[in-house]
C-alpha cells in the first residue's frame, strides 16, 4: 500500500513544524567552543530536497554556520570511493559505540579499535586515510571537493571556528595519539586531527545539507547538478552508518521516535536521509545535553510523524507531483 503525498502536502507540514517550534527557547550553544556560543540562538530553517530536485524550505536556511560533526558524513563517503566498503570496515568499522562522540574509553572497549567514521576518533582516522598520503594540501582539496559534489556548492572555511577549534581540541589530541599507539591512525597524527578540526569548521547552509542528503537518497547522483558523486553501491551503506549512529548515544531514541537516519553535529545542523525520497536538513544552534539542536530534532520528527514517513513502516510513501 502506498503513502501518497502531494508536494504542497509535505510543504506545508514543514510550515506547520517551523510555526510550532520557532519560539521553541530550550537547549543552550554549545559554549566549549567560543565561536559557537556567539552564534544567534533565534536562529532556525528547515530545507526538504527532493529527488527531482525541487527544494522545499522554510525559515533561515542560507544562514552558514559550522558543519561540525556532520562532516563526518562525506569524508565517510570520500573513504567509500577510495578505498571500497571492505577496507573501511577493516581499517576503520562500523560498529556503534553507544557512547558520546568523543568517547576515548570507547576506543579501548572497541580493542583499539575506532569504530566507526562518525564519531570523533573513526572520522580523525577518516581524515588520514583519505589520498594521497602524505600530502596536506592535496588531501583538504579532496575533501572540501567531495563535499562540494555532495552539495552543489562549496563549502566556506569559517577562520574564526577553526581557530577556537584547534586551541580547545585537547580530547581530540589524546584520540589521536592514542590511535597512533594502537596502529589505528594511516598518516601524521597531527596532520590528520588538524584535517578534521579544519573539516569541522567549515561553514555550510541547511539548504546545502539537504542537497547533500537527497545526494546519497538518489544513490549518489546529485538532484541538482545532474552528476555521478559516488557509486550507487555505497549509499546503503553511508546511511547504514548514519543510521546506527548518528545521534550517538541517543541514535536508537532518535530512529524509533523519527523513523529516519540523520547526522546531527554541534553546530546546530542535522540532515536526514530518506532512500529513494529525499533529503531533509534543519539548523537551529541550541542544543540538548547531548549536543543536538533541539528545534531541528522536533522539527524534523514533527514532519516525519506527521506524515507517516517511518522508514520502517510498510506503507511505501511517494511524492506526487502537482
Amino acid at each position: 500500500m502506498e503513502n501518497k503525498i502531494t508536494v504542497s502536502q509535505l510543504q506545508q507540514v514543514m510550515q506547520e513544524a517551523y510555526e510550532t517550534y520557532k519560539t521553541n527557547n530550550e537547549g543552550a550553544n554549545a559554549n566549549y567552543i567560543p565561536f559557537l556560543a556567539n552564534v544567534p540562538s533565534d536562529l532556525f530553517g528547515i530545507v526538504i530536497c527532493l529527488q527531482d530536485g525541487r527544494i522545499l524550505k522554510v525559515g533561515d536556511t542560507s544562514f552558514v554556520f559550522g558543519i561540525e560533526s556532520v562532516s563526518k558524513v562525506p569524508t565517510a563517503i570520500l573513504a567509500l570511493k577510495q578505498y571500497g566498503a571492505q577496507k573501511l570496515l577493516q581499517m576503520i568499522g562500523a560498529d556503534a559505540t553507544g557512547l558520546p562522540f568523543n568517547s576515548i574509553y570507547a576506543i579501548l572497549l572497541e580493542n583499539d579499535h575506532p569504530s566507526t567514521p562518525l564519531v570523533n576518533a573513526g572520522a580523525i582516522t577518516a581524515c588520514s586515510m583519505v589520498l594521497p598520503i602524505g600530502d596536506y594540501k592535496s588531501k583538504w582539496d579532496a575533501i572540501t571537493g567531495n563535499i562540494e559534489q555532495l552539495c552543489g556548492s562549496a563549502p566556506v572555511l569559517l577562520e574564526e571556528l577553526y581557530k577556537s577549534e584547534s586551541e580547545t581540541n585537547f580530547n581530540n589530541r589524546a584520540i589521536s595519539w592514542l590511535l597512533k599507539n594502537y596502529n589505528r591512525i594511516y598518516d601524521d597524527p597531527t596532520n590528520s586531527l588538524d584535517l578534521y578540526t579544519r573539516q569541522c569548521s567549515l561553514g555550510i547552509t541547511a539548504e546545502q545539507l539537504a542537497i547533500m542528503g537527497a545526494t546519497i537518497a538518489n544513490d549518489g547522483i546529485n538532484p541538482i547538478t545532474g552528476k555521478i558523486i559516488f557509486d550507487a553501491q555505497y549509499a546503503a551503506k553511508i546511511t547504514s552508518l548514519i543510521a546506527t549512529v548518528g545521534f550517538y548515544q541517543h541514535t536508537g531514541d532518535w530512529l524509533y521516535e523519527s523513523g529516519l537516519p540523520a547526522k546531527t553535529g554541534v553546530g546546530g545542523g542535522i540532515v536526514g536521509v530518506y532512500p529513494g525520497l529525499f533529503g531533509i536538513a534543519a539548523f537551529a544552534p541550541p542544543l540538548d545535553s547531548a549536543g543536538n539542536s533541539v528545534k531541528a530534532q522536533l522539527a524534523i520528527k514533527y514532519i516525519m510523524n506527521k506524515l507517516k514517513l517511518h522508514i520502517f513502516n510498510n506503507n511505501k510513501p511517494v511524492i506526487i507531483t502537482e
